[in-house]
């Protein structure tokens, strides 16, 4: 009996949801056997080839589908989602752009197109996709675990809250969603941290399982100020990150080296200058420093004037740097890109950075990068935008380092033992750059921000060559959407609770102490 194409196509989508990728290729090839210019087989040839993590191939057959019916949204996103994994995030979101509008009935790829802008730096255009997803089906766990975490990214962290504590009640083991709970919110009890332990004692686990059980236990003693305890968590969770890791800090300390060694003031002035730009050119502003120094606080006061807008942390930099050196390597960052890189045009790198990041304009003069970890680059940034401003953040290296301990986005800061050699190394590439960048590189203290914010605001603005502006003191009030470890802070008014925050764990933190004092860290 011969199956007409209809059936094939409700066949192979079923197929697909129970992971059947044979009776999917089967089908979309008899399709397409029938019809080569089918939509439909070109689309599930797509799916299966997306199963299989052939990207090439699943992008390929999306694009065809689209071309052929330019009313698939299902390929339109599909075929987003390709883009953005292959780093072309400004194609992604214009894919996005042009057919979210005939999502209204698909909670799956309202989903999906809602993950993609998130991924793609912007939450905010992802977060009324999520609501509009989970209307459609509500209690679906994964949509709603998407919107909580896109809440928290806009802001709206009661609706967070809400979600988290609905996933909690149906899954009480689930980890990162106690994780989640604890860091947008602060501890007033012990009720919370008891049910977590109550999943560490019945679950179980290896430690290497209870990572984000560990952050979130330590966290919230810390909100209710049992220090030794508190500590005690941090650090059987930085263990057990480092494990999984299998981090070693010596190749990020070589990198530093190379920078160091090749990003000298003869190689920035040079060889050939970038093209001289003309007055509409969009002037960047790179924000950087150690993790948890500041840095988003400093992007929120800017990016509230007037003439400032904010690109948020993208990954660009880097990647560009990395495709300038022509090195194929998938690895992180390594010395050998740094060298290879440094011998190549600068205008390569503001070329490549400059596309890749377009598609997060708008219409204001100056924009903000804000990746704390383009310090390593300041070299590159410095000869490929020869009118880019530069705000390094400064703050309290015993802060620093506990604030960076306490979280488990930063390898090198999982164990004393590694975030000690780091910092020291971090420290020597700071003042290499205040030799070679001088009055280009603007300092800032956190510790001064916090006690004198007007004062160091208008400091700030006149560095940077802003008038200054009444509303980048109301910074907390800023709307744009921020998807780093600070998103819960920025919230907030100026305060300094966090400064000499270390010294109630002092006793623990004296190992890394001794390491800073005997490599000369000053910590007076």
């Amino acid at each position: 009996m011969r199956i007409d194409p209809e059936q094939l196509g409700a066949t192979a989508r079923a197929a697909s949801r129970s992971g059947d990728w044979a009776r999917v290729k089967a089908c979309a090839k008899e399709i397409l056997e029938r019809d080569r210019n089918s939509p439909e087989g070109h689309f599930l040839v797509g799916l299966a080839a997306k199963a299989s993590r052939d990207s090439a191939s699943a992008a390929k057959s999306f694009s065809r589908a689209l071309r052929l019916d330019g009313r698939r949204y299902d390929a339109a996103i599909e075929l987003a989602g390709q883009r953005l994994a292959s780093g072309l995030f400004g194609e992604a979101v214009g894919l996005l752009r042009q057919h979210e509008a005939k999502l209204d009935r698909s909670p799956r790829y309202l989903d999906m197109a809602g993950t993609i802008y998130t991924n793609a730096g912007l939450p905010d255009r992802g977060w009324p996709l999520y609501k509009k997803a989970n209307k459609l089906q509500p209690g679906v766990d994964s949509i709603e675990a998407n919107l909580a975490a896109c809440s928290v990214f806009v802001g709206e962290m009661d609706a967070a809250k809400a979600i988290y504590r609905r996933l909690l009640d149906r899954y009480p083991n689930h980890q990162r969603n106690h994780f989640a709970l604890s860091r947008i919110r602060t501890a007033t009890d012990s009720t919370h941290i008891e049910q977590m332990k109550e999943v560490l004692r019945t679950t179980n686990l290896p430690a290497e399982r209870n990572i984000f059980l560990y952050y979130a236990i330590g966290k919230e003693l810390e909100d209710l100020e049992q220090w030794d305890e508190a500590f005690s968590y941090y650090e059987m969770a930085g263990h057990a990150a480092s494990r999984v890791a299998n981090y070693d800090v010596t190749p990020d300390l070589r990198v530093i080296d190379m920078v160091i060694e090749v990003c000298r003031a003869d190689w920035l002035s040079s060889g050939p200058s970038p093209p001289s730009t003309d007055a509409s050119t969009k002037t960047p502003i790179f924000i950087v420093g150690l993790p948890r120094t500041g840095t988003t606080l400093v992007e929120r006061i800017v990016s509230c004037h007037s003439q400032v807008e904010s690109v948020g942390e993208t990954y660009f930099l880097q990647d560009s740097i990395r495709r300038a050196s022509g090195i194929r390597d998938n690895a992180p960052m390594n010395s050998a890109i740094v060298e290879a890189a440094a011998e190549k045009p600068a205008s390569a790198i503001a070329d490549r950075y400059l596309e890749a990041v377009s598609y997060k304009f708008g219409d204001k003069p100056f924009f903000i990068e804000k990746f704390p970890e383009n310090l390593l680059y300041l070299g590159f940034v410095a000869k490929a935008f020869p009118r880019a401003r530069i705000v390094c953040l400064l703050r309290h290296p015993m802060d620093a380092c506990f604030a960076m301990f306490k979280q488990s986005f930063f390898r090198y800061a999982y164990t004393l033992a590694d975030l000690g050699p780091y910092y020291v190394a971090h420290d020597r590439l700071r003042e290499h750059w205040r030799k070679v960048l001088k009055d280009r590189m603007i300092e800032v203290e956190y510790e001064s921000l916090v006690s004198d914010q007007e004062g160091q605001t208008r400091r700030l603005l006149d560095r940077l060559g802003l008038p200054f502006e009444e509303a980048c003191l109301e910074f907390h009030r800023n709307i744009t959407p921020s998807n780093t470890a600070s998103a819960v802070q920025i919230r907030e008014k100026m305060h300094s609770r966090s400064v000499n925050r270390w010294q109630h764990f002092a006793s623990h933190l004296q190992p890394l102490k001794s390491h800073l004092e005997q490599a000369g860290i000053a910590l007076g």
